[in-house]
C-alpha cells in the first residue's frame, strides 16, 4: 500500500460499522465538529488515518480489508483508513481499565480518595494492555508514514505512542494533542511512579506537544519538572528531555459555526422545537446538555436548579429546566451509579414543586442530536457547569445557535473559561447557592445585556474552529 505523508492517530476513527438487515456492512461517518474539521483536512491531503475498531461490524470490516486498509473495500469519500482489530482482551484493558476508568479519573481529579484508586498487580496486568496497545498503533504508523511524514496523536488513550515512534523512526515529525485538562503533580503523582514517568516521557516523544488551556499546558510542564526532573521553560512553554525540546503549544478548539448552523437548519430540529415548545409552554427555558459523565457535574446542576426553586419561588411556574443527557461509559460501575443518581435527583425536584399545569424539570437521558440543537436555539439561559473540563464544546455551541439571546452560566473549572469567563456567568462547580444565584442573574438579565453578551460569546466561540484547529498543529510541525 503507498505510504502517506500525514497520518492521525485516534481511538475512534472517522467511520464506524453496523451489519445491515441482510448481513452486509453499512458504515456512516463520526458525527461531532472536532471529527468533520479534522475529516475535511484529511481527505485533501495525502493523508492516513489510524484507528481501533471498537464494535464487531468493525472488527469484521478490518478483518475483510486487505492489511486492514478499509478505503480499499469500502469507498470512504476519499478519506484512508487503517483500522486495527486489537485482541479484545487487550482493548478493554487498555480502554476502560487504563484509559477510562484511570487516566481519565486522574486528569480530572475525581477519585474517591479514601477508597480509590488502589494499585495492585491487577493494574500492572491492564498497564500491559495499554502498552500493547499502543505498540499496536505505533507499528501500524511506521508501516503507513512516508519519509518525513507528520504525525497527529490524539488524546490520552495514545500517550506512549509518540515516544515508541521516536526510536523506530526518528524522522518523523509528531505532534500529540490532549482533549482532557491535566492535573497538576501532586494529583498526576498518585499513579505508580513507573506509570507517571512512561505517561510524561511517552508524550515527550513527540516534536509538539498540545493542549486545549493554558492551565493545562502548565500543569503538564509542572509535571515534567517535578516527577521527570527535566528541565523546563514555563514562559517559552518548552521542555528540554532526552537530549531534545519538546515545544508546548495551547491550541483552543472552537465551534463549528457554518456546520452547526447547517445541522440545526435541518427539518428533525424544527420538528423537535415545536415538540419540546408543546411540552413546556410559554415558561422561561434554562438548558443542559450533556454525557452522562462524571465530570460534567449534573447532580449539582440538578441540586442547583432546586435551590433557584427555593430560594426564588417567583420563578415558580415561570420556568422549566431541559437536563439532556446522553449515555455514557455504561461498562464503568460509577458511571451506572451517577446515571441513577441524575435520575433520582430529578424525581424528587418533580415530586417536590409540580403542579397540575406546571412540570419543573424535563430530564430525557438518551441521545438525541436534533432537540440538542433545537435546544440550543430555544435556551434563555444554558448552564455549563463541569467539575472539570478540557474545554466543553457547549459552552461554545449554544451562543452561536441562540436565538433568544441565552446566558451562559458557566463553571470557572472548564477550559472554555479562559476565553468566555468575560461575558458569561462564572461559577464554582461545587456551590449549588452561588450556581442558583447565578441561575436567577441570568433570568433576570436585561435585554440589551444579554444580546451584548452573547453575541461576543458567539464570536469567541467560532474564533479556532475545528479545521482551522487542526491545520494549526499540522502547522507547527513545519
Amino acid at each position: 500500500m503507498d505510504k502517506a505523508q500525514i497520518l492521525i492517530a485516534s481511538n475512534r476513527g472517522p467511520v464506524s460499522f453496523s451489519t445491515a438487515d441482510d448481513g452486509s456492512l453499512a458504515h456512516r461517518r463520526g458525527g461531532g465538529g472536532l471529527v468533520s474539521g479534522m475529516i475535511s483536512v484529511a481527505t485533501e491531503i495525502d493523508s492516513l488515518w489510524v484507528c481501533a475498531a471498537l464494535s464487531d461490524a468493525d472488527r469484521r470490516a478490518a478483518a475483510e480489508a486487505p492489511g486492514a486498509r478499509l478505503d480499499s473495500t469500502h469507498d470512504l469519500d476519499g478519506m484512508r483508513v487503517h483500522m486495527l482489530d486489537i485482541p479484545e482482551t487487550t482493548f478493554a484493558g487498555a480502554y476502560t481499565g487504563v484509559a477510562n476508568s484511570t487516566l481519565w479519573f486522574v486528569q480530572h481529579m475525581m477519585y474517591d480518595t479514601p477508597n480509590k484508586p488502589s494499585f495492585g498487580s491487577e493494574f500492572r496486568g491492564l498497564w500491559e494492555d495499554y502498552t500493547a496497545y499502543n505498540n499496536a498503533f505505533a507499528e501500524a504508523i511506521v508501516g503507513g508514514a512516508a519519509d518525513n511524514a507528520r504525525v497527529a496523536v490524539q488524546d490520552y488513550h495514545l500517550a506512549l505512542v509518540p515516544r515508541i515512534l521516536r526510536a523506530r523512526r526518528p524522522d518523523l515529525r509528531i505532534a500529540h494533542f490532549s482533549h482532557t485538562p491535566w492535573a497538576p503533580p501532586e494529583y498526576f503523582r498518585m499513579l505508580p511512579t513507573q506509570v507517571a514517568r512512561e505517561l510524561l516521557e511517552g508524550m515527550l516523544g513527540a516534536d509538539r506537544l498540545g493542549f486545549l488551556s493554558p492551565r493545562w499546558a502548565d500543569a503538564f510542564l509542572r509535571c515534567c519538572a517535578e516527577i521527570l526532573r527535566a528541565d523546563v521553560d514555563l514562559e517559552r512553554r518548552t521542555v528540554e528531555h532526552g537530549g531534545r525540546i519538546v515545544e508546548v503549544g495551547v491550541h483552543a478548539l472552537g465551534a463549528d459555526g457554518d456546520g452547526l448552523r447547517e445541522s440545526a437548519s435541518e427539518p428533525a430540529v424544527a420538528e423537535r422545537r415545536s415538540t419540546l415548545r408543546e411540552a413546556v409552554g410559554d415558561t422561561r427555558l434554562i438548558v443542559r446538555v450533556d454525557r452522562t459523565e462524571l465530570s460534567k457535574n449534573i447532580v449539582r446542576g440538578l441540586e442547583a436548579y432546586r435551590e433557584l426553586l427555593r430560594a426564588h419561588p417567583e420563578w415558580r411556574g415561570r420556568v422549566t429546566h431541559l437536563a439532556f443527557a446522553y449515555p455514557s461509559r455504561g461498562d464503568v460501575p460509577e458511571y451506572q451509579e451517577y446515571t441513577e443518581s441524575v435520575l433520582r435527583t430529578a424525581k424528587e425536584i418533580n415530586e417536590e414543586f409540580s403542579t397540575p399545569e406546571w412540570t419543573p424539570l424535563v430530564l430525557e437521558v438518551n441521545d438525541d442530536y436534533p432537540r440538542s440543537l433545537a435546544s440550543f436555539q430555544m435556551a434563555d439561559v444554558l448552564l455549563v457547569n463541569p467539575i472539570r473540563d478540557g474545554m466543553n464544546l457547549v459552552a461554545k455551541e449554544g451562543p452561536v445557535l441562540s436565538e433568544h439571546d441565552s446566558v451562559l452560566v458557566l463553571s470557572r473549572e472548564a477550559g472554555a473559561a479562559d476565553e468566555l469567563g468575560e461575558d458569561a456567568l462564572l461559577v464554582n462547580p461545587y456551590d449549588t447557592v452561588e450556581t442558583a444565584e447565578a441561575l436567577h442573574q441570568a433570568l433576570s438579565m436585561p435585554e440589551p445585556e444579554r444580546r451584548k453578551r452573547r453575541e461576543r460569546l458567539a464570536e469567541a466561540a467560532v474564533a479556532l474552529p475545528p479545521r482551522r484547529w487542526f491545520q494549526d498543529q499540522l502547522r507547527s510541525l513545519g
